[in-house]
């Protein structure tokens, strides 16, 4: 089999984010808008109830209302990169695949990261914004246990068969999308669960483009 695309999670994979759980976007950007405590409460409530992933993101949207966005950027942007991502992803891009974010982290962190590694989408979740503040909501885009039908969804948008998707993701979220695509790899998985339903393991970001034919 032949791939013609390759999605990439976003926490933990493109970006790493030391000192908070997941290494997430999410995480990040609680402790770059100074509530760090209020968003692990938040956090701990939800994360036991996946079903309920909705009011866990709208609740965070709440504990951002009113805050302006652009101090909160400067902490959160550039994004902590893997080292290697850019040549991976140059590599990549050279040889012609399709690439883009899948994740149900926040698109401020996504949208970057898709302009400044040239790729060609990002889907994620949004905090909507008015007047340079946050609004205190949320679009819920990629559900936490539903990548999977979004990376069925942009392969269709880009006319391509699951079967020539190969996804690179680090969590158990990511598990039934390797399960759909014609090739996951996990890279610097968090669990050996993870790794066992790959097809692959990478633990160094510069591996993956020899793993993809």
């Amino acid at each position: 089999m032949s791939f013609r695309a390759v999605f990439f999670d976003l926490d933990g994979t493109l970006v790493r984010y030391r000192g908070v759980d997941f290494e997430s976007s999410w995480g990040a950007l609680g402790v770059a808008a100074g509530i760090p405590e209020e968003w692990r409460r938040v956090q701990e409530k939800y994360l036991p109830h996946p079903e309920l992933y909705d009011r866990w993101l709208q609740e965070n949207a709440r504990l951002l209302a009113g805050k302006p966005v652009a101090p909160i950027l400067e902490r959160l942007l550039p994004p902590p990169y893997p080292p290697g991502v850019r040549e991976a992803i140059a590599e990549l891009r050279k040889r012609g695949f399709i690439l883009g974010i899948v994740s149900s982290g926040v698109s401020l962190v996504a949208d970057y990261v898709r302009e400044d590694l040239g790729l060609d989408f990002a889907v994620a979740n949004v905090l909507e914004v008015s007047d340079g503040r946050f609004t205190g909501r949320a679009i819920l885009r990629v559900p936490l246990w539903e990548k999977a039908r979004v990376v069925r969804e942009m392969a269709g948008r880009f006319g391509i068969d699951l079967r020539e998707v190969a996804f690179v993701g680090d969590n158990f979220n990511d598990i039934p999308v390797f399960e759909d695509v014609g090739l996951g790899i996990a890279y610097a998985p968090k669990d050996p669960r993870v790794a066992r339903a790959a097809r692959y393991v990478a633990h160094e970001f510069p591996e993956i483009p020899s793993l993809i034919p």
